[in-house]
């Protein structure tokens, strides 16, 4: 059934009021960056480790005590909850938590403080920037949208009691955004699934006080990775492209655990250092989204597991060109990244639609993965 577009949005002021509240995120992270400046810790070496997860609480615990009771019974949930692995990108007409929309500037100012404490900069102003893409599609789809269109329509939960001592974890969820982290401890032990996308992937139409033509939210992701398909030679192409045609979709998309399937394509060995440099900087695209502590674990990850770099393998399917569709997979024992890009956007240009993710093989949510 067709969902109706809220009134107050008709008037777009859902970027508005995302932008305001942005701006009052602003300040708070000055006074964070000076306070930041004054603290003499461990060595870089141990808080690398250490430093993230306390400053996360301490935003989960303002957010939270900014609610209203009927607000914090949707945003609080037991760190057990069946629903903290329940996750997916598609604009659904439910979702767990509480809303930017449903929440009070100052709440949602707050809300974005919370997402900026788990993000780097860089993942910060995707996440914000995706948000944005959907005032795009409510304008360019107007009456034939099925679905709402709404650049508030991204839900916070929390599960367990943030702290320093035990499990709990953060969802950040909506239409083209899952981004899910665990904490133990006072560690964020895992930060997958995480999931961006973006329609349209090249903004084709400038509209007012949105992003011009031409801008590319998730612009390194796919053209990382046709930089290194077009460095390959005849004989790499042919380990690499593993079909002509493109899947329809990421596999496992909703799945708690990612694909078990055996990594495909050329393997690392068999690039140049040059490929292997490239393959290495698309692998950072999809990390630096992460804070640095956490960008640095999962490469330790990476470099220790069996075989380490070796082990990696990148693999082509569809077509070798842009703008039609595409999709290609990276992967390692210890995670998986994916692209696909075969969907048209809102005006009906081809292959104009991205839907990309990081995973973890040794499971997800701080979970075993699949057998």
């Amino acid at each position: 059934m067709k969902q109706a577009t809220p009134a107050r949005y008709e008037r777009g002021e859902g970027t508005a009021i995302v932008r305001r509240a942005v701006r009052s995120l602003v300040v708070v992270m000055v006074i964070t960056v000076v306070m930041a400046c004054l603290i003499v810790g461990h060595a870089a070496a141990a808080r690398a480790r250490t430093a993230v997860a306390p400053d996360v609480a301490k935003a989960a615990n303002a957010w939270l005590d900014s609610l209203d009771p009927a607000q914090r019974a949707l945003a609080s949930k037991p760190f057990d909850d069946a629903k903290r692995t329940d996750w997916h990108f598609v604009p659904k007409p439910a979702r767990k938590g509480v809303q930017l929309r449903d929440m009070t500037e100052p709440q949602q100012a707050s809300a974005l403080a919370l997402l900026r404490s788990v993000l780097s900069q860089v993942g910060y102003d995707k996440s914000v920037a995706i948000m944005e893409l959907d005032e795009i599609l409510r304008i360019l789809e107007g009456s034939r949208a099925k679905n709402i269109r709404d650049p508030k329509r991204y839900f916070f939960t929390i599960f367990g009691t943030p702290s320093d001592a035990g499990p709990w974890a953060i969802s950040f969820e909506g239409h083209h955004l899952s981004l899910n982290f665990t904490v133990r401890d006072g560690r964020i032990v895992d930060s997958t699934p995480q999931f961006m996308g973006a329609n349209p992937a090249v903004v084709k139409t400038q509209l007012p006080n949105l992003p011009v033509a031409g801008h590319r939210v998730l612009e390194a992701e796919e053209s990382v990775a046709f930089e290194l398909l077009n460095s390959l030679d005849e004989g790499q192409r042919a380990k690499a492209v593993i079909s002509p045609e493109p899947p329809k979709e990421i596999r496992g998309a909703g799945e708690p655990q990612p694909s078990g399937e055996p990594a495909v394509g050329i393997v690392w060995g068999d690039l140049s250092a040059s490929q292997q440099a490239v393959l290495r900087r698309l692998v950072d695209v999809y990390c630096e989204s992460m804070p640095e502590e956490v960008m640095a674990e999962r490469l330790q990850v990476i470099e220790t597991a069996a075989g380490g770099w070796a082990a990696v393998k990148f693999a082509w399917a569809g077509s070798l060109t842009p703008g039609i569709g595409h999709s290609y997979r990276v992967e390692g024992p210890t995670f998986v990244i994916e692209l696909c890009n075969v969907q048209p956007d809102a005006e009906g240009n081809p292959a104009n639609h991205i839907h990309c993710m990081w995973r973890d093989r040794t499971g997800d949510f701080d979970l075993p993965a699949r057998d």
